[in-house]
């Protein structure tokens, strides 16, 4: 069942935007996106009065699908027309979702994607005929991504890396080199990167704008400070990276080092580790009900907000720009990591650290 908000009649000659996003962060960036084309001096091959329709191929979890949701109400106010899929809602759900969209992506002139790693989007792109193809931020994803199609590697999720691919890696392998052959410039394909994050490595041809969360600091804030510190979690023990242990007894080291109240919890992060994080640390968990940067922008925040290596590290003191309030990140130790790590981890999650703008780098801390 698709659910179609805000969408406008009119004619299909309109040059027509399509964006698919699978997470908050995602559709976040699409509308920081759309609202920089609409600004003087736009983008290169921006389309004055393109149509925008973003797509949300909804995930299953209960959190996501929440925060989803208030995230497409703020783009059906912006005037954009979103269509929800459930395209994860049964072994018919990908054959339906993909029929439904196929008209679509062959009148699309351009394809925003949040995601290039997702085999949805892989496999949506190998129909669409756009010759303009945009990656908005998925987080820390967006470093990975560029670095792989930079050097031609194959697209692999950077805490997935090393590891040796399944058999449904295999089976999809045709779909994921055509997908990366897709996103790499030529005559006939102009690719953009819409990121926050650094690209220091920007393949030949691809066009790199920055985001400045322009869009959120006009529409939301500036916050409330509060004099003490919150914190941000990360879901590194959900993905295998982190070990349980070691991370909750880190969070709580550095909330009473700082002085923290409360833990913005992220949206992937267990129930039964979040409660024994708020027993075992005396912190406030939170379940935010849209992206941290809307949050941290409406206020109230702490003035100082401490985090581990993650997207909020590059993303926050943007969105936060012009208000007193400090990003400061503490480093992953490498004791902290599982057996299970991918041997990229450490170097990943370093330069995640070491590439930030505007934060306070702190200690590590220990954890024995």
């Amino acid at each position: 069942m698709s659910l179609r908000a805000g969408e406008r009649p009119g004619s299909t000659s309109r040059p027509l935007a399509l964006a698919f996003v699978e997470s908050p962060v995602q559709l976040l960036n699409v509308l920081e996106w759309a609202h920089a084309q609409e600004q003087p001096g736009e983008a290169p091959g921006a389309a004055p009065g393109a149509e925008l329709t973003l797509v949300v191929l909804s995930p299953n979890d209960p959190m996501t699908r929440g925060q989803l949701r208030r995230m497409a109400e703020l783009a059906r106010d912006e005037g954009h027309t979103v269509r929800w899929e459930e395209a994860r809602g049964g072994t018919a759900a990908p054959f339906r979702t993909i029929g439904g969209l196929t008209p679509l992506l062959r009148r699309a002139h351009r394809v925003v994607m949040g995601d290039p790693f997702s085999r949805y989007v892989q496999l949506l792109l190998s129909i669409t005929r756009a010759a303009d193809l945009v990656v908005v931020d998925d987080g820390t994803a967006t470093m990975e991504f560029v670095g792989q199609l930079a050097r031609g590697e194959r697209l692999v999720r950077w805490h997935r890396k090393g590891g040796r691919p399944g058999p449904r890696d295999l089976l999809f392998a045709p779909v994921s080199a055509a997908a990366r052959r897709r996103l790499t410039p030529s005559a006939h394909t102009r690719v953009e990167i819409f990121s926050a994050m650094p690209v220091p490595e920007a393949p030949d041809g691809v066009t790199v704008t920055a985001n400045t969360f322009a869009w959120t600091r006009a529409r939301f804030g500036p916050p409330r400070v509060t004099k003490g510190a919150d914190m941000v979690g990360t879901s590194l023990v959900e993905t295998g990276v982190v070990d349980a242990d070691h991370y909750l007894e880190a969070v709580r080291a550095l909330a009473r080092a700082h002085g923290a109240t409360r833990y913005f919890a992220h949206r992937r992060e267990s129930t039964d580790k979040l409660h024994r994080l708020a027993v075992e640390t005396g912190l406030e968990v939170v379940r935010p009900d849209l992206p941290l940067e809307l949050i941290a922008r409406r206020g109230p925040i702490g003035r100082t907000v401490l985090s581990f290596p993650s997207t909020v590290v590059h993303t926050l003191p943007l969105a936060l720009s012009g208000t007193p309030v400090k990003v400061a990140v503490c480093d992953i130790d490498p004791t902290w990591l599982t057996a299970h790590a991918s041997p990229r981890a450490q170097g990943f999650l370093s330069g995640v650290t070491g590439t930030a703008r505007d934060v306070h780098r702190l200690a590590r801390v220990s954890t024995v």
